[in-house]
């Protein structure tokens, strides 16, 4: 069973159904299938209908739950990506063709790979800002602010509170690093630096700006703390973590397809 194998809630269940096999009979049956059998699952979410659904109602975001719609592109841009012999990379001001695509193609046909990328995507549909308060002495207590999308406060955070209570921020962190350069690319580049000098843009309140490069590096790196984690250790969870350090560029390379192609003035939308 897959870790990440969710149970589709009904309004999931009746928008797939309605959408893909419309005039079928027993619905209870389709849906109990649908659940229960993976390979099905994958099969029916593939479908040409969904994918054309999703993308061309502007509602139809709102009638499923984010996870779904994130796995229905991510399975489409698995098929499309088998029709091609390249990815693109942006390097200077131009884009590069790079002949890596069955490599992408073969990371994203491992649904545990799917499932988390999907889970991903739907954790930043909502950003949270949070305030805690930590003991930092006997009767003494710390109140902290953070946002789970500010990687320098979590960071920060990390360095708070003891390695046992880390795993979560870990994999915030990395997932943060993946997701900018996965959606965002040209957000990343163009807060970098000037987009005609290519010079560094001055820092903000004291901190220096994070390069394209460094969210690779950080994404990588905080992959690698989570899979090393000792909650983690003999668990999927492990794998899936040292999946992602160390194929850090092919995870990234179906979202920056997704971008492109499917969520490419829809982005700020979703992502709120």
């Amino acid at each position: 069973m897959s870790l990440f194998r969710r149970n589709l809630s009904d309004k999931d269940l009746d928008f797939i159904i309605d959408t893909v096999a419309p005039d079928v009979t027993d619905k209870a049956r389709l849906k109990q299938i649908i659940k229960e059998d993976s390979e099905f699952r994958a099969q029916f979410l593939s479908d040409e209908k969904i994918f054309n659904r999703v993308i061309g109602e502007k509602e139809a975001f709102l009638k499923i739950s984010p996870a779904l719609f994130f796995e229905i592109l991510l399975r489409k841009a698995l098929k499309d990506l088998k029709g091609r012999g390249y990815t693109w990379e942006r390097e200077a001001n131009m884009n590069i063709p790079v002949f890596d695509s069955s490599e992408v193609v073969e990371f994203l046909e491992n649904e545990e790979h799917i499932m988390y990328l999907a889970d991903m995507l739907a954790s930043f549909t909502r950003i949270e800002n949070y305030t805690v308060y930590l003991k930092v002495g006997k009767g003494i207590w710390r109140k902290v602010h953070f946002n789970d999308m500010d990687i320098r406060s979590l960071m920060s955070f990390c360095e708070m509170i003891d390695e046992d209570r880390r795993l979560g921020l870990y994999k915030r962190i990395a997932d943060i690093c993946l997701f900018i350069l996965g959606l965002f690319p040209d957000w990343a580049e163009r807060n970098y630096r000037y987009p005609v000098s290519k010079e560094v843009r001055p820092g903000i309140l004291g901190q220096p700006r994070i390069s394209p490069e460094e969210y690779e590096k950080e994404g990588r790196r905080f992959y690698r703390l989570a899979a090393t984690h000792k909650y983690v250790r003999d668990t999927i969870w492990e794998e899936i973590f040292w999946d992602l350090y160390e194929n850090f560029q092919k995870a990234k390379k179906p979202l920056n397809f997704i971008a492109d192609n499917y969520l490419r003035y829809r982005r700020q939308e979703i992502f709120m």
